[in-house]
């Protein structure tokens, strides 16, 4: 087993105990990662603070080369973070439709190549002979990251670089159950950036929390549920933290019925599946109307019916789910779903064997009250609802105190787009889902967060907004 570290000032840090990193396709201990605990988190805070001064002073375009070659060293070595991806993550490299571990890794390089080119301009909102007002945006301080399972690089990404874009240093802990490819990530960054601006300590739940009652930790950045969102809102009040949230989803989808089914098919199958369905924006309801309603059902039966699920270190579609936690979840739901009369058209039942696998999963004919339809599965398992009339469809599509995501599926493109624009979520898609990119501002409504990433909005939530005014008379 290779050994791993904290970075606390751009040194490598050991700690006096470690816990247990598992391969879920075959639960067998992996690694061990550091067990940083208050020490060591006191340690990395003030190793940031000390950074601040001179790292939010670096010019705007120095900063935006060292996002550049931050992304440039991260892309060379692809292929052995994307071996720790598969490792602890499960995803296949390639996967379904070419979404497993290398689409993480390529994301992870766009991303930060697109952040280093956005800028955040001085906006002047008056000059004249009696004073000139303008608006700059200055770095929070110290933005502490607190990062998933799913996606443990990218998200780490998405986090980190808007935050040294803009000025600020950085604390992030990765998930207890995916901390290897941050902890090497890490090592990388600090090869690019001066010491304490990239600081990174792994542990469990209670180093989070720790987290978001520091009080020299200006900004949390979180990804994960509802319920931890909520603690750690309440947890940040000690010195009024800015806070962004990407919580919960239970992303629905309406498929109207003069849908072609057999070309949206496979494009609905791959969003609602993308990383075996643990992903916060994945398409987790189908609505589709009763004209083309086991038509759609037979598609996606039949595309699920194709694909392989097992070790993501071989050739196949699907890996495990990622924890046992998770998985037990998903089987749960879906033993749920058969008690009530739920017509499952494949899959349903846990793979024999060791590892958390599994099998994609269709489920018909489902009540809107059970658990599979009102709960997130973050898993293989996808619900396909039935509706006769479209405000009906709308109605239950809204009836959920998520709101992060959500589509409509149509040949009539301007019909599509105008119930879209209804849904209550954070970002709607025509004839798509699932779908984002750096310079659109992705985030959710209701209970599935606060504030949002991407873009220069995005930059923005990492910044504070002071007002110059200069009198002129």
């Amino acid at each position: 087993m290779s050994d791993y570290n904290l970075i606390i000032d751009g040194k490598a840090v050991s700690t006096a105990e470690t816990f247990p990193v598992l391969n879920p396709a075959t639960e067998e201990v992996v690694a061990q990662a550091p067990l940083a605990g208050e020490a060591e988190l006191n340690q990395a805070v003030a190793a940031a603070r000390r950074a601040l001064p001179a790292w939010s002073a670096t010019t705007d375009g120095e900063r935006s080369r060292l996002m550049h070659a931050i992304g440039d060293a991260l892309e060379a070595h692809s292929e052995e973070l994307c071996k720790l991806l598969t490792l602890e993550q499960g995803k296949p490299m390639g996967g379904f439709a070419g979404l497993g571990a290398g689409f993480e890794m390529g994301g992870t390089v766009a991303w930060c190549h697109a952040t280093a080119e956005m800028t955040l301009d001085v906006d002047v909102i008056q000059d004249n002979d009696v004073a000139r007002i303008e608006v700059h945006r200055k770095p929070v301080g110290v933005v502490g990251s607190i990062t998933p399972w799913n996606y443990p690089l990218l998200i780490a990404i998405w986090h980190t670089i808007p935050a040294l874009r803009s000025g600020n240093t950085v604390v992030i802990k990765p998930s207890e159950y995916t901390p290897l490819t941050t902890l090497r990530a890490a090592q990388i960054i600090n090869d690019v950036l001066p010491p304490g601006v990239f600081n990174i300590i792994s542990g469990d739940g209670s180093l989070g929390a720790a987290m978001s009652s520091h009080p020299d930790i200006n900004k949390i950045v979180f990804t994960g549920s509802t319920p931890t969102g909520k603690k750690i809102m309440q947890s940040a009040s000690c010195n009024l933290k800015r806070l962004t949230l990407e919580l919960g989803g239970n992303d629905a989808a309406i498929v109207l019925a003069d849908t072609d089914v057999a070309a949206v098919a496979p494009a609905i199958f791959a969003t609602a599946l993308i990383n075996n369905g643990q992903t916060c924006a994945a398409l987790k309801r189908l609505y589709v109307h009763e004209d083309i309603y086991e038509d759609m059902c037979q598609a996606l039966a039949g595309i699920a019916a194709s694909v392989t699920t097992g070790d993501g270190s071989g050739e196949v579609d699907f890996g495990p789910v990622q924890n046992k936690a998770q998985y037990d979840k998903v089987c749960a739901m879906a033993e749920e779903a058969k008690d009530r009369g739920a017509r499952f058209l494949c899959g349903g039942e846990p793979m024999e064997g060791p590892g958390y696998f599994f099998p994609v999963t269709i489920v018909a004919d489902i009540d809107d009250d059970a658990r599979l339809v009102c709960e997130e599965p973050f898993g293989p398992i996808l619900p396909v609802l039935k509706f006769s009339d479209v405000e009906d469809a709308l109605q239950r599509a809204n009836a959920s105190s998520c709101g992060l995501g959500g589509s409509v599926w149509s040949s009539d493109v301007a019909a599509a787009t105008a119930l879209a624009s209804r849904l209550e979520c954070g970002t709607a898609w025509v004839n798509n889902h699932a779908m984002i990119q750096p310079d659109a501002p992705f985030g959710g409504v209701k209970e599935s967060g606060i504030g949002v990433e991407f873009g220069r909005y995005g930059l923005e939530e990492y910044t504070n907004i002071q007002t110059l005014q200069i009198s002129k008379s």
